[in-house]
């Protein structure tokens, strides 16, 4: 009886340990895709994306840039801190732009690593731009806080885009 009870109990402990990996995971991939149409060629609108040291001139929660080399700039968020990103690929015959994070500070961002891709393709009021952003959570653990959680993630990473790029089409609309 004794051997059967300890039989059980163990188990017992391995389906908990079982159950509790099979619910247990790291932070999945997100995203956000936003885009918007620019009235304004698309030439413009590349010369003032492509520009990858001068984002403060164009995105209102950018406040100003200190430029380390070609390839990587530290960028001021207002009232917030600041973020270094590195250049990964710009492409002046297909309008593409892509950067990626280099060091974190989730106090600025709730994001542990993104990756971001502004891509302007022609359309026929202007230009069309893409932003897309590809990103992990602050806290990869399993039971992040809310203001590190991936709803977060999302939401400070669509408000990131979608000022951004309101403001470069208010910018190259005026024009």
């Amino acid at each position: 009886m004794k051997f059967l009870h300890s039989l059980l109990i163990a188990l017992f402990a391995l389906l908990s340990f079982t159950s509790t990996m099979a619910t247990a995971h790291g932070p999945t991939p997100q995203k956000v895709d936003e885009k918007i149409i620019i009235e304004s060629s698309v030439d413009n609108v590349w010369k003032v994306i492509s520009d990858f040291t001068h984002i403060d001139q164009w995105h209102p929660l950018v406040t100003s840039v200190d430029i380390i080399d070609e390839q990587t700039r530290v960028i001021h968020i207002a009232e917030k801190g600041t973020l270094t990103d590195s250049l990964d690929e710009i492409n002046a015959e297909t309008h593409l732009l892509s950067y990626r994070l280099l060091e974190e500070d989730t106090a600025v961002f709730p994001v542990s690593f993104y990756t971001i891709t502004l891509t302007v393709n022609p359309v026929e009021s202007g230009s069309e731009l893409l932003w897309q952003g590809r990103f992990y959570r602050a806290d990869t653990g399993n039971f992040p806080p809310e203001n590190l959680n991936d709803d977060a993630a999302v939401n400070a990473m669509t408000d990131f885009a979608q000022q951004g790029m309101q403001s470069l089409k208010t910018l190259l609309e005026k024009k």
